[in-house]
């Protein structure tokens, strides 16, 4: 009988992609697992990614043990015949597309559906079309999934009556708190298996034969499935109930706040998210968490991650090299090696820090700040896109390429969101704690101590008032252009900016 192995990628680690049923692998086929060099070479990846991506794949390796074929090679074609040789393999569906044109152009391959995901693509192809791949709006498909998926639901109708509770989600931060004091989120333990990781990538960088940015501290996420589902079993009991009011505040010295921490262990595959949601809507039927922070949680991961991984596929490769706005400047020395120190806006040096430090950021620092001010100075978005790929520890091509093409960068033109997401230092102001001490003031456009953000949001107005001038949604923002009197001073100050760091 020939033997048919199974190849674990990367980012498919948890016992969904293993187990057997009529669309997966033999309940004993042997497994491969490949750690390619060559993935390391080719980009400069933040350093406490890699120490997560590899110490999480050895940590499954050690768990299979000698059903396990991991192969240290060069390349995925030379680790795959080393391990397989000729023998037939099956594969569930990569996530990225450079993977699957890969796993397509091997022989002998079969490739298995995706895993990892509430919704079947063919499924969600049948629902854009029915659209007329138009106005695939966020909330509608939010709404098709917890029908389908009966979450949050009371029979037909929403739990609580309503679908949408961002208006209760949309709290600043608690005047004078620095934080929010809520428990700590779930940290895992480093042990043998990371220092060993750690040893291999400092002697990668020392040999160049890779290169990275950023800081590797302790390990900060799970490697594991029992690291994952304790991080997640910790969130619902513990963190979960204060999640919803402040999901979009952001305190200086406190960056996780309520968040769950769970998407590096979504993306490595080491939780299902219907697992995810399902502990959640348990939390609040048993009473333990309010149903605005369980609907602000199941949205995250039933409605935007799940849209964003089904618009990747979708919207097809030339997606990747959309640029409505023009936007050619390339990223400034300062961005990509995460110099911190050099930024004087408290904002921006703030979250640039955290990502140096940790990989890691939530979602209003990633869209608000480092996001908007890539949209403000006009960067190429594909090395927006590369840049965020690299230097999170949940990045990977499908989870980027949307968030920032058409979500940060309105580089779609608004296929994907009705607006650009951008702002002056006044939202800033409103829901952080950064401005106070900051050496810019919020409110002035112009001068020593302008705000950059300020200034920057109507610099970009400015720049691109005859395309957004006829958008619903930012006509009235374009208007008011012609009641600042020291625009032309602001247009000159802003040009004299250049690439250096606010």
């Amino acid at each position: 009988m020939t033997t048919v192995f199974h190849w674990l990628f990367g980012d498919q680690l948890g016992p969904r992609f293993l187990a057997p049923d009529e669309q997966g692998p033999d309940r004993e086929a042997p497994v491969v697992m490949i750690e390619a060099r060559s993935v390391f070479r080719r980009r400069r990846f933040h350093r406490a990614k890699a120490h997560l991506v590899l110490s999480a794949m050895r940590h499954r390796a050690a768990e299979l043990g000698d059903r396990v074929h991991y192969v240290r090679a060069e390349t995925y074609r030379e680790g795959l015949r080393e391990a397989a040789g000729s023998a037939p393999v099956t594969v569930h569906h990569p996530t990225s597309r450079a993977a699957l044109g890969l796993v397509r152009a091997l022989d002998g391959v079969r490739i298995l559906p995706a895993r990892g995901f509430l919704v079947p693509q063919n499924d969600f192809r049948d629902w854009a079309d029915g659209r007329g791949g138009k106005r695939l709006r966020q909330e509608d498909f939010y709404r098709w999934v917890r029908q389908d998926h009966g979450l949050l639901m009371d029979g037909a109708e929403p739990a609580g009556g309503r679908w949408n509770l961002d208006h209760d989600n949309r709290e600043p931060p608690p005047e004078g708190a620095h934080t929010l004091g809520a428990p700590a989120p779930y940290r895992p333990r480093e042990d043998a298996i990371d220092d060993e990781v750690r040893h291999d990538l400092d002697c990668w960088e020392r040999t160049g034969r890779a290169s990275f940015v950023g800081r590797d501290g302790p390990r900060l996420f799970p490697a594991s499935r029992r690291e994952a589902r304790s991080a997640l079993r910790r969130f619902v009991t513990h963190r979960l109930a204060g999640f919803g009011p402040y999901e979009d505040a952001v305190l200086a010295a406190d960056p996780v706040l309520s968040h769950s921490l769970l998407s590096s262990s979504l993306n490595l595959g080491l939780l299902d998210p219907l697992e995810c949601v399902e502990l959640a809507e348990q939390a609040w039927r048993d009473g333990a968490a309010p149903l605005n922070s369980v609907e602000g949680f199941v949205r995250q991961i039933a409605g935007w991650r799940e849209y964003v991984w089904q618009l990747y596929w979708y919207f097809g490769e030339d997606y990747r090299h959309r640029n409505a706005l023009g936007h050619r400047a390339a990223l400034p020395e300062w961005f990509l090696e995460l110099d911190a120190d050099a930024v004087t806006a408290r904002c921006l040096s703030t979250v640039l820090a955290q990502v140096r430090d940790t990989g890691w950021t939530h979602h209003i620092p990633r869209l608000m700040l480092l996001g908007s001010h890539a949209l403000q100075r006009g960067w190429d978005p594909a090395e927006v896109t590369d840049w965020f790929h690299r230097c999170f520890v949940d990045g990977y091509d499908w989870v980027m390429l949307p968030n920032v093409v058409g979500m940060s960068q309105y580089a779609d033109g608004g296929r994907m969101t009705t607006k650009p997401y951008t702002s002056g230092g006044a939202y800033l102001d409103r829901m952080s704690d950064f401005c106070g001490p900051c050496a810019y003031r919020p409110t002035v456009r112009v001068g020593e101590d302008a705000c950059p953000f300020t200034a920057g949001y109507w610099a970009f107005l400015e720049r691109h008032r005859g395309r957004l001038a006829g958008n619903p949604r930012m006509a009235r923002a374009v208007r008011g252009l012609d009641r600042l009197r020291d625009l032309d001073a602001l247009l000159a100050q802003e040009h004299g900016r250049g690439d250096g760091p606010p």
